[in-house]
């Protein structure tokens, strides 16, 4: 009996053991879906990088965009053109609506296109951020790689150059004076679409696959959280953050607090633009040699000149560059919305800085929490309280600037440090000078004529 019972246990755990043996050796292709239905920019850009990136580690047997986009930067589609080109495994874009612009370049770009009923695919000419052609050699580049992208997948290089310029003719397609869009019928009538299909399965079915397990692209949480950085209403508190803790830094140095919060979020606002593709590295740099003027202006050089309005510049200049997708400082194909955004949300955040400065540090100081850390009793002269330990008068002794005094500093006088300040000017250091008055611990001096 004992002996049955064993063999039925042994075959059950076999027949469970080869089961599962059989499910994790599923022969199911794996169809990985990437939806691109926004303009095309630098987020677009990485979003498809990352999102090929998945495709490969997961062994991906056929990779499939679903499009919907009027277009984008020229410069970011030539990116993704390039990496669907140099995908191994096939590609396949399905428009279930429009394929314009940076849309077709991508589109003719994959091994297969296929359209919904009612979309269309072309339109490519270059314009700038006002809707006007862009200059001549952005066509002709334009031109090119549409044309070698489309011989690349063995489509006509004629007409997709067609879809770019308006002058090139091809006959009983397209007339002079009008560029080639396509509607889901013209484009299976001149070989840029496949089929006409309603979606997913009909793609798959047409490629001989009748079974396949899908995977449909994310952004990780991660991506998700560099987005909402990006975002101009976070970007401008950030700013706000950066503007205020550097200038409380400076006003109170040593205490680190205000210093520490401009880092982390200095960090915060370059780093997603960065991943992005929006901030470069010499936009980048032109903040921190910014920064680098405004502490010579304010640690070595008296006054307040040239180094400090450049370093205020420069790092304005940085933080407004690094939310544009520009081409040393080429914005002509910067959408006219996103350059106002970003100058706005600069301009609020530099307002926004020094009503902190200014009010919330008045503030600051009557708060209940301010109180608990601050030393506020008074030591009145009246009650008998004094700073000056001096065992006589100071006044019209002479000696020399310690230090430079601009206007405070420290001076010698009889082989002996002494805390001073000025009447507001500057005096060099190893100047002559006399004692015009004294106040606690510090002697009020002037330059010797």
């Amino acid at each position: 009996m004992y002996r049955r019972l064993l063999v039925v246990i042994l075959l059950f755990l076999s027949s469970t053991v080869v089961s599962q043996a059989q499910d994790s050796t599923s022969t199911k292709p794996l169809v990985f879906l990437m939806k691109l239905d926004a303009d095309i920019d630098p987020r677009t850009n990485r979003y498809t990088e990352l999102a090929l990136e998945d495709a490969v580690e997961r062994n991906a047997d056929y990779v499939v965009i679903e499009m919907d986009t009027y277009g984008g930067a020229l410069n970011d589609a030539d990116d993704i053109r390039t990496r669907v080109l140099e995908f191994e495994k096939p590609i396949y874009v399905f428009i279930n609506k429009d394929a314009a612009s940076a849309g077709a370049l991508i589109s003719i770009a994959c091994d297969s296109i296929y359209m919904a009923k009612g979309a269309s695919i072309g339109a490519a000419t270059v314009v700038t951020q006002d809707g006007a052609a862009a200059p001549d050699k952005y066509q002709s580049y334009m031109r090119s790689i549409m044309r070698s992208t489309a011989e690349a997948n063995g489509r006509d290089p004629k007409i997709a150059e067609a879809m770019v310029d308006q002058d090139v003719e091809v006959d009983s397609i397209s007339t002079e004076g009008k560029v080639i869009t396509f509607s889901t019928s013209e484009a299976i009538k001149h070989g840029f679409c496949e089929a006409e299909v309603k979606g997913l399965d009909e793609i798959m079915d047409r490629s001989g696959v009748a079974e396949y397990d899908l995977f449909e692209y994310e952004l990780t949480a991660s991506d998700k959280i560099i987005d909402i950085f990006i975002n101009p209403f976070v970007s401008g508190i950030l700013i706000l953050v950066i503007l205020g803790g550097i200038y409380f830094e400076l006003q109170t140095p040593g205490v680190g607090f205000p210093i520490l919060a401009a880092l982390i979020a200095l960090v915060l606002y370059f780093t997603p633009y960065y991943l992005n593709g929006l901030a470069e590295n010499w936009e980048i740099i032109i903040f921190f040699l910014g920064v680098v003027l405004l502490a010579v202006e304010i640690f070595v050089i008296p006054g307040f000149g040239v180094a400090g309005i450049s370093g205020i510049t420069l790092m304005m200049a940085s933080l407004i560059l690094v939310m544009l997708n520009n081409d040393w400082f080429d914005f002509s194909f910067v959408p006219e919305g996103e350059l106002t955004t970003a100058m706005l949300v600069a301009f609020l955040a530099v307002a926004g800085a020094f009503v902190v400065m200014f009010i919330g540090g008045v503030k600051l100081t009557e708060s209940r929490a301010f109180k608990r850390i601050a030393l506020e009793t008074t030591l009145d002269k009246a009650d008998g309280y004094t700073s000056n330990f001096k065992k006589e008068s100071f006044i019209g002794k002479n000696g020399i600037a310690y230090t430079i005094l601009r206007p405070s500093g420290k001076v010698e006088i009889d082989n002996e440090i002494y805390d001073a300040y000025t009447r507001g000017g500057y005096i060099e250091q190893g100047t002559d000078i006399v004692v015009i008055a004294e106040e606690g611990t510090s002697l009020k001096v002037k330059a010797v004529s």
